[in-house]
């Protein structure tokens, strides 16, 4: 890899645009506050993200790569990253997150205050939530992509070096 490689910033992991990855975690948080189809929203938009990521990057392997395997170099790297971002950014935190706030209004049941200062305490523990989750989901995603969804992705590559002549 270049140096110039090594210090380009990934626009997707690496910017404030990675944020939008967030946005269902956000809409999970609120769900007791808005609209079923302002958390849907959400999910759209963390969903639009992962697309986005996953085609950005088979268009930069596409561009990169030479005409030997460069379609299917680019299908691979499309798959992995549009799996990983999935998994890592909408699936598994959104579930968390739902599971929590559901744990703290379970929790909750109990106190004498208004539903709406409980939605807020509720949505608050969410949100708090949000940061500590992020690096233990993408570690345990990467092991999960590592041990049981690459190994079969790298059977299909194809590399264009061992091309015959």
């Amino acid at each position: 890899m270049s140096s110039n490689a090594e210090t380009e910033k990934d626009l997707f992991r690496d910017t404030p645009v990675r944020f939008l990855g967030y946005a269902n975690e956000v809409g999970e948080a609120f769900r007791g506050i808005i609209s079923n189809r302002a958390v849907n929203f959400t999910y759209g938009i963390a969903s639009t993200y992962v697309a986005a990521d996953a085609i950005h990057k088979a268009t930069e392997t596409h561009s990169n790569s030479t005409e030997n395997g460069r379609i299917k170099k680019t299908f691979l790297v499309f798959c992995d990253v549009l799996l990983w971002q999935a998994f890592a950014s909408v699936i598994i935190p959104g579930l968390l997150i739902n599971r929590v706030c559901y744990a703290a209004r379970y929790c909750l049941r109990n106190v004498q205050t208004k539903r709406v200062d409980k939605q807020y305490l509720v949505s608050a523990i969410g949100l708090a939530t949000i940061p500590f989750i992020v690096q233990p989901i993408d570690r345990t995603v990467d092991h999960a992509m590592d041990t049981a969804v690459r190994p079969h992705l790298q059977r299909f590559h194809f590399d264009p070096e061992d091309a015959p002549d």
